[in-house]
């Protein structure tokens, strides 16, 4: 029997076989000695270039110098703001006085012009009076209206704007504090209560005989008045932040005429040592260390005792802390609500 033999393909039979390149082997680190550290591996530099958020070139740079110079200006840049914005709303309100002086004398001329007229005037002529009571009575109204003119148009608009009409809702919004904002209530108020009581001095010498305002004190009764509407104002900003204005007419009724009364602006304070009880009652009134303040001031040195002016000046600043921390308080929790 025969076998064939197989015959291993040649020629384009046979199959193609290719090499693949043979693979590089990473080199070897060296192996670091025993004991010695490990070297880290360099990084790439960075480019040169202009870099953003650095400074204009100059010499040296003192980053902490330049911030504390920044925040300083920062500083006096809204503080200047705040009392620019004090000055305009203050002088917004002075302008709307302005334009409505016919009914603001009107408001503040009617009442002190009758004191003076009954209790001076009619009194007088009628021997209900001694000689002489025209000038007690004079510096005491004078004192009086500069004193209620300032409460009164510092309550009564504060109660209709925090209940009614909210016109305090964008003195509040204003780049100011808002102590700021109470504080121009009472300076506004303070000037009210200083022009009603100048416009009554030469009302009070026309009217009334045998009267007198000596000229020298002037300068002082301008500082003791502008005092009693500071005063004043501090008074009429704790009324009308604790009142609601629903019951600001009652206030008014329960306050103004026990105020006007006990004041001493129609008596001498030192006259009532035979009724102690009720000087001791003057003695808690603001208003009486303005009324004896300004008449030592006028009276002649003859004339009736009067308390003595430092301790009047210091009676009225200790009523203008008083008042005008539990008012700016309430003006706080008010503007809060």
């Amino acid at each position: 029997m025969t076998t064939a033999a197989k015959s291993a393909p040649t020629g384009d039979d046979a199959p193609r076989t290719e090499k693949l390149p043979a693979l590089e082997a990473p080199e070897p680190r060296p192996k670091p000695e025993p004991g010695a550290q490990p070297q880290p591996e360099p990084r790439p530099e960075p480019q040169a270039g202009p870099n953003p958020q650095a400074g204009p070139a100059g010499p040296e740079s003192h980053p902490s110098g330049s911030t504390g110079r920044t925040s300083r200006g920062g500083r006096h840049r809204r503080r200047a703001t705040r009392w620019r914005t004090f000055y305009f709303i203050l002088w917004r309100d002075i302008f709307v006085t302005g334009r409505e002086l016919a009914p603001f004398l009107g408001q503040v001329l009617v009442e002190p012009f009758f004191i003076l007229f009954v209790f001076g005037k009619v009194l007088g002529n009628l021997g209900y009076t001694t000689p002489g009571f025209e000038q007690v009575l004079l510096p005491g109204v004078v004192a009086l209206n500069s004193f209620l003119v300032s409460l009164q148009n510092t309550a009564l608009p504060l109660a209709i704007d925090f209940s009614y009409t909210k016109e305090i809702e964008d003195r509040l919004l204003a780049p100011i504090p808002v102590v700021l904002v109470a504080i121009e209530k009472v300076l506004f108020g303070a000037i009210r209560g200083l022009i009603g009581s100048l416009v009554m001095i030469p009302i009070g010498l026309a009217l009334l005989d045998h009267v007198s305002w000596p000229l020298h004190t002037l300068p002082a009764t301008l500082g003791i008045l502008t005092l009693g509407g500071l005063v004043g104002g501090t008074v009429g900003l704790t009324l009308g932040t604790l009142a609601p204005a629903r019951h600001i007419s009652i206030v008014f009724a329960m306050t103004l005429t026990p105020i006007m009364f006990t004041g001493a602006t129609q008596f001498p304070w030192a006259s009532l040592s035979h009724i102690r009880w009720f000087q001791i009652l003057c003695t808690l009134n603001p208003l009486t260390y303005v009324s004896e303040a300004m008449r030592g001031l006028l009276l002649p040195s003859g004339g009736p005792h009067s308390i003595p002016l430092p301790i009047c000046i210091g009676a009225i600043a200790v009523g203008c802390v008083v008042y005008g921390f539990i008012g700016i308080r309430g003006f706080h929790r008010r503007a809060q609500d």
